[in-house]
């Protein structure tokens, strides 16, 4: 039977490598990938992202090939992007302790984000969450993302996250006990060392944040907590690391590989890798 995979991409804009890697592994294996954003909005790569020419900072090189920026640019003119699921249109967000008549609508969240959206994912076999500086806006701290991590966790579905992406997983928690669902786990992902010290930007905006606005490393390493562990590889070119059901990708180098281990844990089997 033919996989298919849920992505969800910033409308803040995403790292070209970052899709394409696992895009490219998933078409080659003929998945049926389908696309998601938080308000239904087309996705675009930011545009260092298409530029061989740029010089990652904190890394003092090219980032940026002319083959995947080849790639990404084909991905960016086609249509593929232009018709995602809107999440806000999907399912609704828990309504405010101080809303009017706030039982009858806490229950009818319960209905919707519970037995309902576990009904909705059935058809998939994965989600990933894509990287770059886009989803530090609107996918980190996004409840609407959280329930759809939290709902492919229940149903023991495959969970994918890259750089910035993987701070949902440190986010997604059941609201009762409110413990990271990456507690007890090994991740990797954006760590301190490649971190920018100044132009963290997004698209739809002019706003240079600066530095981003929290080291997702040490998040990482705070919500894996004692028995978990974070793995930055730092030196080491490529880092994913498989907890199961969680790959968790470094950062824009390790895109391709993070694609190859979730086709690894859907049809192999794997349960643990990079650690």
């Amino acid at each position: 039977m033919t996989k298919k995979v849920l992505i969800v991409l910033s409308e803040y804009g995403y790292w070209g490598e970052e899709l394409i890697g696992p895009l490219s592994q998933f078409d080659e294996r003929g998945y049926d990938v389908v696309f998601a954003t938080p308000n239904g909005r087309r996705a675009h790569a930011l545009p260092p992202s298409l530029d061989p020419d740029f010089i990652d900072p904190p890394l003092g090189r090219s980032v940026v090939s002319a083959e995947v920026a080849k790639l990404v640019r084909e991905v960016e003119e086609s249509t593929r992007l232009d018709n995602p699921i809107s999440l806000a249109d999907w399912y609704p967000t828990r309504p405010y302790t101080s809303e009017d008549d706030y039982l009858r609508k806490l229950e009818a969240y319960n209905r919707q984000v519970g037995d309902k959206l576990d009904e909705q994912i059935a058809e998939y076999d994965a989600i990933l969450i894509v990287g770059g500086s886009g989803p530090i806006v609107d996918l980190a701290n996004n409840g609407r993302v959280h329930d759809l991590i939290l709902a492919f966790l229940r149903s023991g579905k495959v969970i994918g996250a890259e750089c910035y992406g993987v701070a949902c997983l440190a986010f997604a928690r059941d609201w009762e006990h409110r413990q990271s669902i990456i507690a007890g786990k090994h991740v990797t992902g954006h760590c301190k060392e490649y971190d920018y010290k100044d132009g963290t930007g997004f698209l739809n905006t002019d706003f240079n944040m600066g530095p981003p606005p929290y080291p997702l490393e040490y998040i990482l390493r705070d919500a894996t907590g004692p028995d978990g562990e974070y793995h930055g590889n730092f030196g080491h070119e490529i880092s994913v690391v498989v907890d199961y059901p969680f790959v968790t990708g470094r950062s824009t180098p390790d895109s391709f590989r993070t694609g190859e281990k979730m086709i690894a844990v859907l049809e192999d089997g794997l349960r643990r890798y990079g650690w």
